[in-house]
C-alpha cells in the first residue's frame, strides 16, 4: 500500500464565534462538586469541572437501571403489560418509594414510570430482580454495561443508587450514560422522562426535576440525593436542531441543583452551537478505483457527522482528506477508504473515517492489464 495521499477540503459551514478558543467566555462558577455539559449530536465537552473525579451517583443510577429495563423490552425478555413479583426486600427498602405492596400486582410499565418519575427504590429492586433474579446479579449487568459504554469511573453494587463506598460514577460517565439512553431509546425517553408527576396506589407524587417546569425546552432527565452524595441533576434540554446535557454533582439544595443547571444549560446555549457538517453516507468525495469495473466511488461517513463550537468560528474550519492510494478493486461496502480531519487555527478538533458507498467488482482483464501498466508508469 503507497502513503496516503492529502486532497486540501474546505469546509464553508462549521461552528464557532469570531474569537479563538482561548478568547471563549468562561463557563459560570457553579456551587457544586462537579459538572459537565456536553453536547448530544457530537458527543463535544463544552465545559467540565473535575468531571472525572468519582463521586457517589445517589438515585442517578436509576438510569442504568432504566437503560437495563428498557433493553430487556427491545430483547423481548420482559413486557411492558408483564407483572412482576414484589419481594420484601423491594418493599421495604428505604428512601424515596412508589408504594408498592407484595400481595398487589404491579405492570413493568408501573414499574418505570415509579422509577423513572417517582424515583422509587421499590421499583427498582423489583425490576433489577426481574431481569437478573437479584439485585447482586443485576449489578453485575450494570457493571458490563458500563464498561461496554466506555464508562471508565463507574462501579455499581446496587440498583437504587443506596449508599455504598463500592458504588460510584463521575459525571463524564454519567453524560455518556444519559446520551446512550437518548441515542439507544429515544421513544421511552420522551415518553417517559418528560412527565410532570405519577400517581400509583392512589399516591401522586411530582417528578423532582424542577427544569420540567422552569424551562420548557428540558425534556429530562433524572434528581439524585443522599446525605453524602448532596443534590445531583443530570438535565436534557433541546433548542432548534441543538441537544445539551448537563451533568451536576453534590449540589446544598434542591433549589440549588436545578439553579446551577440550568445556569450551565443557558451557558452552552448562548456562547456554543451544533452544526451538521456531513449526513450518514453523504458523497464526501469520489475517489480513483483501480482495476475494477467502475473507475470511481464516493467516499462517505459511517455516521451522522456533528461539530459543536463557540459561535462564529464555523466558517473558519477547515477540512483535510486523506485517501488510500492507489485504491485497487474489489472495494466493498464501507470498506474504510481512508480519513477526513477538521482543523481550527491548525488545531484538530475531528477525525473520521471515511468509508466505501458502495462496492466496487474487479473488471475484466484487459482493463485491469492497462490499470496496472498505468499504475507502473506512475
Amino acid at each position: 500500500m503507497r502513503p496516503l495521499i492529502s486532497l486540501l477540503l474546505f469546509v464553508s459551514s462549521l461552528l464557532i464565534t469570531n474569537v479563538s478558543y482561548a478568547e471563549v467566555t468562561p463557563p459560570p462558577n457553579l456551587a457544586v462538586n462537579s459538572y459537565i455539559l456536553k453536547d448530544f449530536n457530537s458527543g463535544a465537552v463544552v465545559a467540565g469541572y473535575k468531571e472525572n473525579e468519582r463521586f457517589e451517583p445517589a438515585s442517578l443510577t436509576k438510569i442504568m437501571t432504566a437503560y437495563l429495563t428498557f433493553e430487556a423490552i427491545q430483547n423481548r425478555y420482559l413486557r411492558l403489560d408483564q407483572s412482576l413479583p414484589v419481594s420484601e426486600k423491594a418493599w421495604k427498602i428505604e428512601g424515596s418509594k412508589m408504594f408498592i405492596e407484595p400481595n398487589r400486582p404491579v405492570t413493568v410499565d408501573e414499574l418505570l414510570h415509579g422509577l423513572i418519575i417517582q424515583s422509587g427504590n421499590d421499583a427498582s429492586i423489583t425490576l433489577a430482580e426481574g431481569i437478573a433474579g437479584s439485585e447482586e446479579q443485576f449489578a453485575d449487568l450494570m457493571n458490563k454495561k458500563a464498561a461496554k459504554l466506555g464508562m471508565k469511573n463507574t462501579h455499581y453494587v446496587n440498583s437504587t443508587g443506596l449508599p455504598d463506598t463500592q458504588h460510584y460514577t463521575a459525571a463524564f460517565d454519567l453524560a455518556i450514560l444519559a446520551s446512550a439512553l437518548i441515542r439507544d431509546f429515544p421513544l421511552d425517553y420522551k415518553r417517559l422522562y418528560s412527565v410532570k408527576e405519577y400517581t400509583y396506589n392512589k399516591i401522586k407524587q411530582p417528578n423532582r426535576n424542577r427544569l420540567l417546569w422552569l424551562d420548557a425546552n428540558v425534556d429530562g432527565m433524572k434528581t439524585g440525593h443522599t446525605e453524602s452524595a448532596g443534590y445531583c441533576l443530570i438535565a436534557s434540554s433541546k433548542r432548534s436542531d441543538t441537544r445539551l446535557i448537563s451533568v451536576v454533582l453534590g449540589a446544598v439544595s434542591e433549589t440549588s441543583r436545578a439553579i446551577e443547571s440550568q445556569k450551565l444549560l443557558n451557558y452552552g446555549f448562548q456562547f456554543f452551537e451544533t452544526t451538521l457538517v456531513y449526513r450518514q453516507g453523504q458523497p464526501i468525495n469520489a475517489l480513483r478505483v483501480w482495476k475494477g469495473n467502475e473507475k470511481l466511488v464516493n467516499a462517505a461517513l459511517a455516521q451522522d457527522l456533528y461539530l459543536a463550537l463557540p459561535k462564529g468560528d464555523y466558517a473558519r474550519v477547515k477540512a483535510n482528506m486523506t485517501s488510500q492510494q492507489p485504491l485497487i478493486a474489489p472495494v466493498k461496502a464501507k470498506q474504510v477508504v481512508g480519513k477526513i480531519t477538521f482543523t481550527l487555527d491548525g488545531k484538530k478538533i475531528a477525525e473520521r473515517a471515511l468509508i466505501a458507498a458502495k462496492p466496487i467488482e474487479a473488471g475484466g482483464f484487459f482493463s485491469r492489464m492497462i490499470d496496472s501498466i498505468k499504475l507502473m508508469l506512475q
